[in-house]
């Protein structure tokens, strides 16, 4: 069977015009008048320079839950870009954005990941170093941590701490297409707790649920299946090797890898450092509104994984049958990895625009391999049959998650004027 005839692509959305208004609002940024002009002097990217310390925090003190971090980015650079969007009149704009952005996001990881408390107050000193001392920096770090402190504490208790996405689940009795734990490891289910937690957008988790995947005894899950049976097997003689790559290079966590474009599309951004700071919080902020639908539809359905069905279903069964990669411990369907693809896609798609000069990306998982892409899609295209090359996921599975990453993304675009007013 060959993948490229059997794909069926979801029915693109037209976030773009739904969300037009959204991007001229991020591209703006609303100021008092007059405003002082920053003096014209060399100066390393505020911006850029607290995206990476984010980063390098969240990698060496975050959280084991993937959501818990992504509430860490979404927090920190939302205090960054509520901080940012009014300038007082009579100071430097930059001077002024600069501080607000390197205070609001220091004090947010300082609060969140106390850990690393000296390696924050160390890079924060370093920026403030490099602004003139005067109200500008005086007033935006004042400004930074006035908002840092009203978004930490509007998100108290908001449920994605990792106890709480954990939640304890019950497994039900094994029933032919419900969820079983998976080989090897067998291991408890995770990710139930995210859809008890608090969005940031969503009205509720449910907002955006996916339809009943295909019924087990559907031609569609019959086709799927058979896709991934022979695709997706350890000992596959169907897959090509730049199969087994593409399914390699996708087969860590979204977050770390989506580090890498995410910082592209920043740093080729013309915006000031406020609306910098809005495309990184806006991003995050509709990366964990994701995860949080991602986890309704999952534990909704509670689809069970691609080598339970083939290992003990009754269509041909296969007790042997082994995935190429160990599937994750929750529910099959939809994707995660390709909710979150499709979010990032339409975020960055929106506003940065579709393609972009060619950039590279590496990979946590497939060390020494570097792709080159020249647009957001190129990424959610990989997602798709990275998931189906691992065996872990039907396509079915890979293009609803895209479809509802989409639609969660389309709806914090279309409401982000409410995310950024101040609380």
């Amino acid at each position: 069977m060959n993948p490229a005839k059997t794909r069926r692509r979801a029915r693109p959305l037209r976030t773009t015009v739904v969300a037009l208004g959204s991007a001229a609002f991020l591209a703006a940024s609303a100021t008092a008048s007059p405003v002082v002009a920053a003096e014209q002097r060399p100066r390393p990217s505020v911006a850029l320079d607290w995206y990476d310390t984010t980063a390098a925090t969240v990698a060496a003190g975050g959280a084991q839950t993937q959501i818990t971090n992504s509430r860490t980015w979404a927090i920190s650079w939302l205090a960054a870009a509520r901080a940012t969007r009014t300038v007082p009149s009579g100071v430097a704009r930059r001077d002024f954005q600069d501080a607000a952005v390197a205070s609001a996001v220091h004090d947010a990881l300082v609060s969140l990941v106390p850990s690393r408390a000296k390696e924050l107050d160390a890079a924060l000193a370093t920026t403030l170093g490099r602004i003139s001392d005067g109200p500008a920096e005086t007033r935006g770090v004042a400004a930074g941590a006035r908002e840092a402190r009203l978004v930490l504490a509007s998100r108290k208790d908001d449920g994605l701490d990792p106890a709480s996405v954990n939640k304890p689940f019950t497994v039900p009795p094994a029933t032919a297409g419900v969820w079983q734990p998976t080989p090897p490891a067998l291991a408890a289910a995770q990710q139930n707790g995210n859809r008890f937690a608090k969005p940031f957008l969503l009205e509720r988790a449910d907002q955006f649920r996916v339809p009943a995947p295909p019924a087990l005894d559907s031609a569609r899950y019959r086709t799927d299946l058979a896709e991934v049976r022979a695709y997706g097997a350890e000992n596959s003689t169907r897959r090509t090797p730049r199969q087994t790559e593409t399914a390699t290079f996708w087969l860590g966590g979204s977050l770390p890898i989506f580090t890498e474009p995410l910082r592209v599309a920043m740093s080729r951004s013309s915006s000031s450092t406020a609306g910098k700071a809005r495309l990184v919080a806006l991003f995050h902020v509709a990366l964990v509104d994701t995860q949080i639908a991602t986890s309704d539809s999952k534990y909704t359905y509670l689809r069970w994984r691609p080598v339970t069905a083939i290992r003990t279903a009754t269509i041909d069964p296969d007790p042997q049958w082994t995935s190429l990669h160990a599937a994750p411990s929750h529910p099959e369907y939809p994707s995660g990895h390709n909710t979150y693809a499709g979010a990032a896609e339409t975020i960055l798609s929106v506003l940065t625009g579709p393609r972009t000069a060619p950039f590279t990306m590496t990979s946590p998982t497939a060390p020494g391999v570097t792709r080159t892409y020249t647009s957001w899609h190129q990424l959610s295209e990989e997602n798709l049959d990275a998931r189906v090359f691992s065996g872990i996921h039907t396509r079915t599975a890979d293009e609803v998650g895209l479809l509802l990453g989409k639609q969660v993304a389309a709806h914090s675009l279309r409401n982000a004027g409410r995310l950024f007013c101040r609380l």
